[in-house]
């Protein structure tokens, strides 16, 4: 008997490059995702992140797992640049992890440019 519709935590399991933006998302490898993403080694994830006003340590959680193979990290801040609280690059400084804010969209040109020269980078992308 079927279960019927199981919803499951929006992930990609790989690197891609961001095709698009705008919209309030994303699309990337083929694929569209309404809603902020977190651009890392692992893959992509949906990223239940709407404002980059109040980031904080717990919201990058995911990232810092994953520092060791992270060189630099691009956050997208939605239209505007918005700085990251000094807790946050605190926390990324000390897994040797460089951060770099700036508007969603340089965030996603700056991305797949590193990815395509085979960086070790990583972006959390606020929608726009």
């Amino acid at each position: 008997m079927a279960k019927g519709i199981e919803i499951r935590q929006a992930h990609f399991p790989g690197r891609a490059p961001i095709d698009a933006y705008g919209n309030g998302g994303f699309r990337f490898a083929d694929m569209s995702h309404r809603g902020s993403v977190l651009c890392l080694p692992s893959g992509i994830y949906g990223w239940d992140k709407a404002d980059a006003s109040d980031l904080s340590v717990d919201d990058l959680a995911r990232v810092l797992a994953e520092a060791e193979q992270i060189e630099v990290l691009l956050v997208g801040t939605g239209a505007e640049i918005r700085p990251l609280s000094a807790e946050l690059r605190a926390a990324l400084r000390e897994r040797q992890v460089r951060s770099d804010p700036m508007s969603t969209g340089a965030a996603v040109r700056t991305f797949n440019v590193l990815l395509a020269e085979s960086r070790a980078v990583a972006a959390a992308l606020i929608a726009v």
